[in-house]
Parts: C-alpha cells; structure tokens; sequence
C-alpha cells in the first residue's frame, strides 16, 4: 500500500507540473488524494489490462426513452432492458440523467442531482448493479442556470474564477467550432459586462480548468459517480478542454495531460474502471487520445458512422479498406468503441480528408431525401459546411444513391454486422436495437434537429409492436439480438483480437479475426451493394485441414475451389471453431 501511494504520488506530480507550473503542486496532489479518499484505498493495477471481452455488448439510451404510465421513466428503462435485453446487453450508458436546461441533458444545472423527472439515485444504483453502467462527465462546460454560473454574475466564490471572460476585441479567429453561434456570451455580472467564452451554445458556458480549482470540483464529482457504481466515465466534448488564446483551443497538451490525470486518479480508486473520450475530430487526432495505454481506455471510432454509411450508399467499399487499414491495433488496456448511430447525428468532421467536400454532399442530399436533416459549421468568412447528418439510422439505410429500395432491412441488418465484428466494443443506440423511424414530430416541436433521432417510446405501445413478429421492429431485433448473442461466444470477436483488412474485390467489404490464442479465425465478408456477388474461396485462403462453416447460416465448406454465392447485404462468418 505504501509503494503504491509513493508512485501514485510520483505520477500526480508529474501530471500537474505539466498542467500547472506555476501552482503549488505538493498541496493540489494532496488535495485530490484526499478527495477521492486514496490515502486508504489505494488499488493496484496493471497498466495493460483489458478490462473488457467479447461478451461485452453497450447500448445507449436517454433516462426517457421509454414511458409508462405512473412509472419513473428510470425504473421503466430497467425494467425494459431486463425483459427485452438480459441475454444480449450488459453494459448500459444512460445519457445525462443530471438536471438540465438545453441540449437534452447536456447543459448541467447540477452534477450531483438526478433529474427528478427521471428518478433518484437509488434507480441509478440499481441499474449499475445489474449492467455495467456508463455516465456522462461532461467536463467541458455547464449549463449557464448552474449555480456556479450565478456566483459568477454575482462574484461570489468559488464559482466567480470557474468561467473564462475574455475581451471580445481578442483575436480568436484561430478557435476551432462546432457550432455557428457567436463564441462569446455577453453577460452582466457584479463587476459590469464581461463576455463568457462558450463553445458549444450561450446555455453550456466553458469551465476554466485554467483554475486547479475546477480540476478538484470535477475529481469530486468523479469519485461520487464511483461511489453511486458507475463503472464506465464518457468525458463529454474534452478535445475542447484547455483554452490558450493563439491557438485553435482544441486537443491543447494539458487537455491530454488532464485525461492522463484523471485515469491515474479512477484507476487507483476502481481498477475495473474505463475512460471513454469523446472526440468528434478528425481521425488522426483522435487516436491521440489513447495516448501510450496511459490516456484513454477507449475511443469512439467516430470514422465508422459516415464510412459505412457512404460504403452502403455507394456500394463502393474503397475508403472503408483504406480507413481500416490505417487504424492501428489498439494496445492491451485500450481499444475502440465501434458505433454507427448514437443520440447526436452522424458527424461528418472525421471523415474530412479522407472523403472529398463533393462526396460529402452527396451523402448529405440523400439524407434529405431520406427525410433528414443537416447540421452545419461556421468556417469564418460566411462560409459553412455539413456538420452532422440528423436522421435515424434505419432511415438513412432505407436506399442508396439511386433513392430507396426493397433492402432496407438486409443494409440495416448488415451495417451492423459489419459494427459486431469489428476489432473493439460495439455500442448499439437503443432505437437502432428497435429500428426506430425518424421522430419529425419531435424535431418540429423542439426546433432541434438532432430530436429526429430521440423519440420517446410509450412502453406499451412498444411492446405490441415487438410482438407483432411481422413488424420491422420485431424482425430487426430478432436479427440483431441472433448476431449479438453468436458474437459474444466467439474468441475470435474479443475487442483486442487480432485484425487484417482483405481485399475480396469490388462489391465486398472483408477482413480476418483472430483470436488471442489462435485457436479461432473468423473470415468476416459482407457483400455491401443491392446486387448478388460472386466470391472465390480459393481468394479467402482457407487451410485445408481446418472445418470451415458459416456461424449465421451454418452453411459447411468441403469444396475450397468453389465460388461463395452472396445475395445482396449478405453477411458470412466464416470459422476454423464455433464456440457457441
């Protein structure tokens, strides 16, 4: 115990001499022991431990996606999850379940408060005592009714130090956006006019982690969260964390020497614990967050979404081999976090330089077609461009290029195949389970465009629906939940297995898993177009003396020279074992 406190403090003190030189580094390293109570209990753990399997399978849901009558929406959710998703799903991540005034829980009145709206604490815990539990530390900023932000316009502390005001003269040219609103918030404090820097919207005001100050608020909020059992922390928008004027504010280095400090502090109090950053940027710069293993557990591929929306589209499976081939092998203690919808819309910003400006369009105007939406950027100068696709997965599958056809359901099926196979943890979005249509309703009350994407399912009406077994609903998750439940006994699919991109032809999306101990290869081949394909054995380069049979079909493969029949979105999983 006592070796472990003596490094522990070795690594605090270089965390924070990187992002404060100028603080008195001994007194803030021991302020954030005692916060998270380290001093007596200190945890081992192994740096290069993967804390997850194959049989881990994510979904996520807003605390209200499901309604009954006379129900916390909280308890609701559990209940629903246990009933529908018990053999399929065991890692939950409810989105903010904080109050909230704007972005659908992503503007935080208070972090330490469940939304009453939704239930208590005690619905929380329980929910982390049957799924491993995923929340939101939305660190970057806070709504502007918190009561920091209100002792900052009446300058009491601590909250009067907690928000940066900058003189709107400053030259800020250089900050990277995601939003078209105006940077800075005018506001009338005790002290006059200032003007309040906010990234995202003029309700979700910027922290100033330039203040160790808010660094200690945030810990404790970390090791409340821990103490409720949440397991898995999603640092909401942290590439924006750090803001130094000249530059453009985004993946600065004391914002990466922050997430170094925060998974040094979580896996010193719960080795179990995982760290998901959330970096809607480009790809190169989100692979920056794994660090070297000592940074993020887990980083969303936030690269898969448009590629495979853009392959499934096209049929034309170029940039998808080319972007998988690029993605390194993630190391032991890291991996990927593969989805492909999720409550925002489909960001379009990592897959800048990889698509060009015309081929992003393209996707954009068959998104409309489809019945979605587009979200834009400010670029500076009057110009913007898409930013986000607004529309519910199963819509935006509902055709390709040429307009929507009969293979809605088999491209919907075979996207996420493509996602359950891939090297990482698939995350599934709770209306891609249900095959949810878009909520245009709900985007035209709220004026929001991402609400297309967020309907709220009255639980019973539901569930006449998925016992209806001719209903879309019903058939789509009877599909997904058979690939679920054969993915999650294969050693072949483990998160950190081995991976090779193949090159099977036009036409055919393909590469190789193995497993960690070699004694499974599954040959992963999905024919991504609406029309048949012919594939060689001979170029999969099946062993002879290896049994090769197909996990979905269950089809055998005694004649390696002849040709595999795909129709169309057909997937195969073809393997040496089933361990199923």
């Amino acid at each position: 115990m006592k070796k472990r406190l003596v490094k522990l403090r070795e690594r605090l003190t270089n965390h924070l001499q990187l992002i404060y030189p100028r603080e008195d580094i001994p007194q803030l390293m021991e302020q954030l022991i005692a916060i998270m109570d380290l001093d007596r209990c200190c945890q081992k753990h192994k740096k290069y431990r993967n804390n997850w399997s194959q049989q881990d399978i994510l979904a996520i849901s807003y605390g209200d996606s499901f309604l009954r009558e006379g129900e916390r929406p909280l308890q609701t959710l559990r209940t629903f999850f246990n009933e529908q998703f018990a053999d399929a799903i065991n890692c939950i991540h409810i989105l903010p379940f904080y109050p909230w005034s704007s972005d659908d829980g992503f503007a935080v009145i208070n972090y330490k408060q469940v939304n009453d709206k939704l239930g208590d604490w005690q619905d929380i815990e329980q929910i982390a005592q049957e799924f491993k539990l995923m929340a939101d530390l939305v660190i970057n900023h806070c709504s502007s009714r918190s009561e920091w932000f209100e002792q900052f316009k009446q300058g009491r502390a601590p909250g009067k130090d907690y928000f940066i005001s900058v003189d709107p003269a400053t030259d800020l040219s250089q900050v990277v956006r995601p939003r078209t609103s105006p940077l800075l918030k005018e506001v009338e404090t005790a002290e006059g006019t200032q003007h309040v820097w906010c990234t995202f919207s003029h309700d979700q005001v910027d922290l100033n982690f330039a203040n160790p100050q808010v660094l200690l608020e945030i810990v404790s909020i970390v090791d409340f969260y821990l103490s409720r059992g949440v397991q898995i922390f999603r640092l909401d928008a942290v590439a924006f964390l750090w803001k130094e004027i000249g530059t453009s504010c985004l993946n600065l280095p004391q914002t990466h020497e922050i997430v170094r400090l925060l998974r040094t502090l979580i896996e010193h109090k719960n080795p179990n614990s995982i760290i998901i950053t959330e970096t809607n940027i480009p790809n190169r710069e989100n692979l920056a967050y794994f660090g070297n293993a000592n940074e993020a557990h887990v980083i969303y591929n936030f690269a898969l979404p448009p590629l495979l929306l853009h392959t499934l589209l096209t049929g034309n499976n170029y940039y998808l081999n080319n972007w998988l081939m690029s993605m390194p092998p993630a190391q032991d203690g890291t991996t990927y976090l593969n989805f492909i919808a999720s409550h925002d819309g489909i960001g379009l910003r990592p897959i800048e330089g990889i698509l060009s400006d015309q081929e992003i369009d393209m996707i954009a105007d068959s998104m409309q077609a489809f019945g979605g939406r587009i979200s834009w950027r400010n670029l500076g100068n009057d110009e913007v461009r898409p930013y986000e696709l607004n529309i519910s997965l199963f819509d935006a599958l509902s055709g390709t290029l040429e307009g929507k056809d009969q293979w809605q359901m088999d491209r919907f099926v075979c996207a996420h195949a493509i996602m359950l196979s891939l090297e990482g943890i698939p995350a599934f979005y709770i209306h891609s389970l249900l095959a949810t249509e878009n909520d245009r309703d709900k985007m035209e009350a709220t004026g929001n465009n991402r609400s297309i994407n967020r309907h709220e399912w009255q639980c019973d009406d539901l569930g006449l629906l998925l016992n209806n077994q001719n209903s879309h609903h019903s058939l789509v998750l009877s599909r997904l939940k058979q690939l679920i439940s054969l993915r999650s006994k294969q050693p072949a699919f483990h998160p950190n297995a081995t991976q090779y991109t193949l090159h099977l032809g036009e036409g055919i999306f393909s590469f190789w898993r193995q497993s960690r101990k070699r004694e499974q290869s599954i040959f992963c081949i999905f024919n991504i177009t609406n029309q048949p394909q012919q594939v060689p054995l001979t170029s999969v380069n099946l062993i002879e003396t290896s049994r090769w049979h197909d996990l979905l079909s269950g089809d055998v493969y005694n004649d390696l020279f002849a040709n595999l029949e795909l129709a169309p979105y057909q997937c195969l999983w073809i393997t040496n074992r089933d361990f199923g």
